[in-house]
């Protein structure tokens, strides 16, 4: 139950006070906020890739009623590999290759300007180059291409 009493330290009231500390530690700060952006750069990815978008329906617009039934171009692969042997038909007649530029441009001269337009059918085997080729002789002769593709099974 005593105490220990002193006359010179006791207390502090004589003695002299310590200067208030004038710095900021900031080493608790900057961890929280390293913290904080892990989490961010790990989550943000996570949120933008299960973004869920209700597209609308795709409508077609007005089908062209003319007179004359729709040009088509038909390509079948016989054999070889690519920009080899093909076979083109314009129609239901077999056009040799040599000759399919003059025969479009012939047959465009002869459609209206609303009647341009004409549709690709491919092989699956035909080869990109040889498709992308008839799209540019198409376009050349002033036609405006559609490509006529099969929609999947069960769609």
């Amino acid at each position: 139950m005593g105490m220990n009493v002193a006359a010179g330290g006791g207390g502090r009231r004589g003695s002299r006070k310590r200067p208030v500390m004038a710095e900021i530690n900031v080493t608790p700060m900057v961890d929280v906020m390293l913290v904080l952006l892990i989490i961010f750069m790990v989550a943000a990815p996570l949120l933008t890739t299960s973004i869920d978008i209700d597209l609308p329906t795709a409508r077609g617009g007005a089908q062209i009623q003319s007179n004359s039934p729709p040009l088509t171009l038909s390509v079948k692969r016989t054999g070889g590999a690519c920009n080899s042997q093909v076979e083109m038909y314009v129609g239901d007649s077999a056009v040799p290759t040599a000759e399919l530029d003059a025969k479009i441009k012939a047959i465009r001269a002869t459609r209206s300007d609303t009647d341009n337009v004409i549709y690709l059918r491919g092989d699956k085997d035909v080869c990109y180059t040889d498709m992308m080729k008839l799209l540019g002789q198409i376009k050349a002769a002033g036609f405006k291409p559609n490509i006529v593709i099969l929609p999947e099974q069960g769609s």
